[in-house]
């Protein structure tokens, strides 16, 4: 691997020292000590910004579609901020997907942060603007107010700090035994994230093009037999075709070796590898994954490896 030759997606800038990070709600609303939030980021040696809608309850969503999507753009259009941090997952973000600025985003690239119901921004931010980098990792409420284990906020923090480079190991806690479903070695960028909105987001513009991809997958209560529907669907669609290997996160409520027979029947005819239990969604810890980035996936050896720098150098 050369990695001056790896075809670099878009790239957001690496953190600066006194980074500020916009605080968002795009999906579920939750409360909020705003002391206890300063203080958090002022302890690392950062700043923050709480924008209007990750103050605000509609129901099920924090606040109004036109206020979680204002802010939003206004995060990404705000020369101050550094990076995006979002709040919490829930629901929400899908109903933001026909009025994102996706120019707007493509102009101003930063790193966002989240998971669960934040896949949908993912995969849309990836599929129209250029292959923007974004980040699989912990939230605000869910997990670095919540005293999650360390990897989750170190994982995070080192890979926005551009600690983490072209050709090293994304670190996996050792205390976390992984399972080899299927052998092999694959390269790709690694794309995915929660299987539902996975699902729930086909035939939508933040549908995945899953070609040459590195498939990541995690979910949270959903039993088995849900997991094979979501799986069977995204084959039936089309979307298993083409993919280079498989990194199957945490499905918190069903172990890897009680998912292992289901993922051997789904992936074993593409002859792709296969890695299960990477302490990766709705788990403790929740290590970060740069999502859009080139990676290569040895599930013999049981590692994962950048392939390209995750920040503009």
């Amino acid at each position: 691997m050369n990695c001056a030759e790896t075809v670099q997606p878009s790239l957001p800038a690496a953190l600066p020292a006194n980074a500020c990070f916009a605080i968002v709600a795009p999906a579920g609303a939750a409360r909020l000590d705003t002391h206890k939030v300063s203080r958090w980021f002022a302890d690392r040696g950062y700043r923050c910004r709480i924008y209007p809608g990750a103050m605000q309850a509609q129901g099920y969503l924090a606040g109004p579609d036109q206020q979680r999507l204002q802010d939003l753009h206004d995060a990404f259009a705000d020369s101050a901020i550094d990076a995006i941090l979002c709040m919490r997952g829930g629901y929400g973000s899908m109903r933001l997907l026909d009025q994102l600025d996706f120019e707007l985003i493509r102009r101003n690239p930063k790193p966002l942060i989240g998971y669960s119901d934040i896949t949908a921004l993912h995969t849309a931010i990836y599929r129209h603007c250029g292959g923007l980098v974004t980040f699989h990792g912990g939230m605000l409420n869910a997990d670095l107010l919540g005293a999650k284990l360390p990897p989750t906020e170190s994982s995070l923090l080192a890979q926005l700090g551009g600690l983490v480079r072209c050709g090293e190991q994304i670190a996996h806690p050792a205390d976390y035994a992984l399972t080899t479903v299927l052998p092999g070695v694959a390269s790709g960028p690694l794309l995915g994230g929660n299987l539902s909105m996975l699902g729930a987001t086909m035939g939508t513009l933040a549908e995945l093009d899953t070609q040459g991809c590195i498939l990541f997958i995690e979910d949270v209560n959903e039993p088995l037999y849900r997991v094979d529907r979501l799986l069977t669907q995204l084959r039936l669609a089309g979307k298993l075709e083409g993919i280079k290997g498989v990194l199957v996160g945490d499905f918190a409520g069903i172990t890897p070796a009680a998912l292992a027979p289901l993922l051997e029947d789904t992936f074993a005819p593409l002859g792709v590898p296969v890695l299960a239990g990477w302490r990766s969604g709705h788990c403790d810890p929740n290590v970060c994954l740069p999502l859009g980035a080139r990676v290569r996936l040895d599930s013999d050896r049981q590692s994962l490896v950048l392939e390209q720098d995750l920040f503009k150098v």
